[in-house]
């Protein structure tokens, strides 16, 4: 397995002022930064590349995923700006060796709407559709989509494995799976480890988080059962540790981050990366 962080425990949006943390999570003991594609516009992808490689640390590349970028809208022109900055992601991907773009690419974060089972079935087959043309966009180069289930706070649409697996089947795509996230399946999964074994050979990308959003390990979860599960599913990949600074309200806001969780932000990565070479 290789152990990453993510770039929101320090910065947000990430860019050029923030290559620091190649060499900070590198020191810290991580194989890789994984780094959210805010604004495109903030991130240099060969000068991304070159600063990791320098440092030696790998790069995996996740989307944010807001009102304007929801490939399951009703308005023909946000679903196309939505596919638009997914391949733009999966360039960057592309440019800085990720196998993997994650992220809830299907809908928008934070729309939340009990739709009528008919508006409901189009909205599925609205994002099925787009996810798609992206899939076979990444596959085009090389890169794996992982969708992420959220909790039913941040948005309607796929809240667990179940449903993960219900939507991947209607894209029948090879290089589509899943970022399972522990803080949300704390929330929707009867039982996180047979979540986990239902996914199998679908996840791509994992990111290990306290029921908190804090330090891994100091938490209730339940994460002997957690280990067993990726092991019975094989897992053998990525195990991302994301938390988000407090120190920017914005993304403190949106997250619904009131206090901090941890001593630091370097605090909360090392403690968490001990626990978790610990117990993997």
């Amino acid at each position: 397995m290789k152990f990453g962080a993510s770039t929101f425990i320090w910065v947000s949006p990430f860019s050029s002022e923030s290559f620091y943390l190649l060499e900070k999570v590198r020191d810290m003991g991580f194989d890789v930064l994984e780094v959210c594609v805010e604004d495109p516009q903030t991130i240099d992808a060969v000068a991304l590349k070159d600063a990791a490689d320098k440092a030696g640390i790998e790069i995996l590349i996740c989307g944010a995923f807001g009102p304007n970028r929801d490939i399951s809208s009703e308005d023909a022109a946000i679903r196309q700006n939505g596919v638009a900055y997914i391949k733009t992601c999966v360039d960057i991907a592309s440019t800085v060796g990720s196998p993997i773009v994650s992220g809830p690419m299907y809908a928008a974060v934070g729309v939340t709407r009990l739709l009528p089972v008919n508006e409901r079935k189009a909205q599925w087959q609205r994002a099925a559709n787009n996810m798609k043309v992206v899939a076979d966009y990444a596959r085009e180069k090389g890169v794996k989509l992982a969708i992420e289930p959220l909790n039913r706070f941040e948005t309607d649409f796929i809240n667990t494995v179940d449903q993960g697996l219900e939507f991947l089947d209607m894209i029948d795509r090879g290089n589509v799976g899943f970022l399972l996230d522990t803080f949300h399946m704390n929330i929707e999964e009867k039982n996180i480890g047979d979540a986990i074994r239902r996914a199998g050979s679908k996840i791509f990308n994992f990111h290990a988080c306290a029921n908190d959003r804090g330090t891994p390990g100091e938490d209730h979860l339940p994460w002997s059962d957690i280990v067993m599960g990726l092991r019975d599913a094989n897992y053998n990949g990525y195990i991302v540790i994301e938390s988000f600074t407090t120190k920017i309200t914005e993304i403190a806001k949106a997250v619904s981050l009131w206090r901090q969780l941890a001593e630091s932000e370097d605090a909360l990565a090392q403690n968490g990366l001990r626990f978790l070479k610990g117990i993997l």
